[in-house]
């Protein structure tokens, strides 16, 4: 494909290309993606889900898709480790947010984030999320996933896997309990990379032993490191189907700040890029990246750390749905 560096002429038609447009310029889709609000003709759709209904203390994150996708003007398409652009693998395109009945009723909004996600699944087309806290991910999975559990990489500080709180179960302490217990994730395909942190209670950590989730706490990735943190991950997800849901808090809040629920001692911004490169050629169906709050956020670095993490999962997306779609074309298909 030409590389293209400038749109030769202005014009108000399909010609024009955002993606070549000054970056300060045109509506803020995410890498300056084209907006589509359908999903027909698309591999991959980029989309926001601004909603922090279930957040336990600190709100703010129903602001990251808008903060994440400003950032993300600031980067470019081709990746410099990888050398591929994820535009030229696939038609992918930024489709706008989840659209809410009611963002003050939870389970009216889990309902309305089911039933966008089930359009993804009904079109084929692969999702990237942009949160939202981290409850949004229980939802997104009941609505991708009709029959067999998936396998889950997941980066995060917290294992989120408490029972209800305060009366219900939709929040984002709670997203992987859900899902294993509906059964929309196989625990023992589960991997949790840069657990850290006091708990109150015994209860988010022995829900994982007992159901079999390898969770990777920060003090063994610093003996292991992202290298064999990444073996681990390819060898518990295997080739079968897996989603990558990435918790801005993974990062130390010295590098992204601007997040619900802290805590010290986190992954750098390489350790967290390592990680999620390595999961490349995995049989990938869909990722997201959550709770950035951009109240919290001084010089909005977090949100720029969130596009760079969102930008990454964008590549290893676009590349295991090519991937996909040539073998099932066989040779010379």
């Amino acid at each position: 494909m030409e590389n293209k560096f400038y749109n030769d002429r202005v014009t108000y038609d399909s010609d024009y290309d955002p993606r070549f447009a000054p970056r300060f310029a045109e509506i803020a889709t995410f890498l300056r993606a084209p907006h589509q609000l359908s999903l027909e003709g698309l591999d991959i759709g980029i989309a926001g889900v601004p909603f922090d209904g279930g957040a336990t203390n600190r709100v703010g994150t129903r602001h990251g898709p808008r903060a994440v996708r400003d950032l993300s003007s600031l980067m470019r398409a081709t990746h410099h480790v990888f050398r591929i652009n994820p535009f030229e693998l696939g038609n992918i395109a930024d489709v706008g947010d989840v659209r809410f009945d009611s963002l003050f009723d939870n389970s009216i909004a889990e309902q309305n984030i089911v039933e966008f996600y089930q359009r993804f699944r009904a079109a084929d087309v692969t999702p990237l999320s942009i949160g939202g806290d981290h409850s949004i991910t229980y939802a997104i999975l009941k609505g991708l996933i009709a029959e067999k559990p998936v396998g889950l990489v997941h980066i995060d500080a917290h294992t989120d896997t408490l029972g209800p709180i305060q009366g219900t179960r939709f929040h984002h302490g709670s997203p992987f309990r859900n899902a294993i217990e509906d059964g929309l994730i196989d625990p023992k395909r589960m991997v949790q990379i840069g657990i850290r942190g006091a708990h109150n209670v015994f209860e988010a950590w022995d829900f994982c032993k007992a159901h079999g989730v390898r969770i990777i706490f920060i003090e063994e990735f610093d003996e292991i490191g992202v290298k064999r943190a990444v073996e681990i991950s390819r060898e518990i997800v295997g080739d079968r189907p897996t989603y990558v849901s990435f918790d801005i808090d993974a990062l130390d809040p010295s590098i992204a700040p601007g997040t619900g629920t802290p805590e010290a001692g986190g992954l750098t911004m390489r350790e967290a890029q390592g990680l999620v490169r390595g999961l490349r050629g995995l049989n990938l169906i869909g990722a997201d990246v959550v709770e950035v709050a951009p109240p919290f956020d001084p010089g909005t670095n977090t949100a720029l750390c969130g596009a760079t993490m969102l930008y990454e999962l964008l590549c290893i997306l676009a590349e295991s749905r090519a991937q996909r779609g040539a073998a099932q074309r066989g040779p010379g298909g």
